[in-house]
């Protein structure tokens, strides 16, 4: 099997009175990222993984915040077009593992929604899909809550018999 890995990362600024979208999943907060689209630092972070994995650039290239077409979008829909260039280029997930790490609020009770909305966006199990998260032990500014940094990666898999100079 061929595989490729991919990294991402990605970081929002927090302000009050913005909603707060991670994974694809609105959030309980009084803080909500600044951003060009919805602002979810989740999805952002994973679309640039599964962009790197194929070397195709980043979500800045793809979804630019100088464009209006994308302002205020739904990042679903940004991961949605994201997968489809995936699957056009012969290759799926075979797994993807995201961290947030954000000091409040606590996550744990959206971590299952938010392993289930994204993988029925990128068509897998759920036991594919990881999302954990941490604070930093109010260090930082993701301690002192001014932001949310998101970490992921993603292994991605294509059939032996495609050959990977197409």
């Amino acid at each position: 099997m061929n595989i490729r890995i991919g990294n991402g990362y990605d970081v929002h600024a927090l302000a009050p009175g913005l909603p707060l979208w991670l994974g694809g999943v609105q959030i309980e907060s009084p803080l909500g990222c600044i951003a060009h689209s919805d602002g979810d630092v989740a999805i952002h972070a994973l679309n640039d993984a599964l962009l790197g994995a194929l070397a195709l650039g980043d979500i800045g290239k793809h979804f630019p915040d100088t464009s209006d077409e994308f302002k205020g979008i739904d990042s679903k829909i940004l991961l949605e077009r994201v997968m489809d260039l995936i699957w056009k280029e012969g290759w799926y997930v075979i797994n993807a593992d995201i961290t947030i790490a954000m000091q409040r609020p606590k996550l744990a009770p959206y971590i299952v929604p938010m392993r289930e909305c994204l993988a029925k966006l990128m068509e897998v199990p759920v036991s594919r899909v990881s999302v954990k998260a941490t604070t930093t032990e109010k260090l930082g500014f993701v301690g002192r809550s001014e932001g949310c940094e998101v970490y992921a990666v993603v292994l991605l898999g294509r059939n032996e018999n495609t050959s990977d100079c197409d």
